[in-house]
């Protein structure tokens, strides 16, 4: 009797960020800090191909937000992950300073307010690819406010940022919920994600027994 009835106890699931899900988000940052340090390198190659072509890798600076999400997926994650890898960066002594810092809050404010729109529920690659774009739109305002876009006419705000909107959704977006599913199918993710109360309810639903 006392076993069947702590079967049917629910187990309460902490939506919370533990100290667990800090370091992970911090570790994930670290790395993704490094490859944003050297991915100017890369960034720089596709300047000379045609004009603007470099706003095409721009997504990349926006990945920390959606892969930490993706191996964490509680509030707040995105917005730690993106500012925690602009550390990193102005760590390794990016010329951009502290207008990094503020870079890395807006465009991890943008994606963390796309997966809050869907209650931190929804984690389809759409979803993902929408953050991206949203932490795109957040570099450009940012690029406003610094009036790095003063100069520019209408037609080149417009093919210059619709690139990097594009890269934010396809680098950020699609190609890290690649790796967050290649990740999940090693077991991985599995350690970094506790129960969660429908997997208890699997658990004691008599079709599993």
């Amino acid at each position: 009797m006392e076993s069947s009835i702590q079967g049917k106890v629910k187990r309460p699931v902490s939506k919370g960020l533990r100290l667990s899900d800090i370091l992970v988000t911090v570790l994930v940052s670290l790395v993704l800090g490094v490859v944003y340090h050297f991915w100017g390198s890369v960034y720089n190659l596709f300047k000379p191909l045609f004009f603007e072509a470099d706003e095409l890798l721009y997504g990349m600076w926006f990945a920390a937000a959606t892969l930490a999400f993706l191996l964490i997926r509680k509030p707040g994650v995105a917005l730690i992950a993106e500012l925690a890898a602009a550390h990193v960066e102005v760590l390794f002594g990016s010329g951009w300073g502290l207008n990094l810092l503020l870079y890395g809050i807006i465009q991890g404010l943008g994606a963390e307010l796309v997966f809050a729109a869907f209650r931190y529920r929804k984690y389809t690659v759409s979803i993902v690819a929408l953050a991206g774009a949203m932490s795109a739109v957040g570099s450009m305002l940012m690029d406003f406010y610094l009036a790095y876009t003063d100069d520019y006419a209408w037609w080149l705000f417009v093919a210059k940022y619709s690139m990097r909107v594009l890269s934010g959704a396809v680098i950020a977006g699609f190609l890290m919920f690649a790796l967050a599913k290649a990740l999940e199918r090693t077991g991985v993710t599995s350690l970094l994600r506790p129960a969660s109360a429908k997997d208890y309810e699997a658990l004691d639903d008599p079709k599993h027994v």
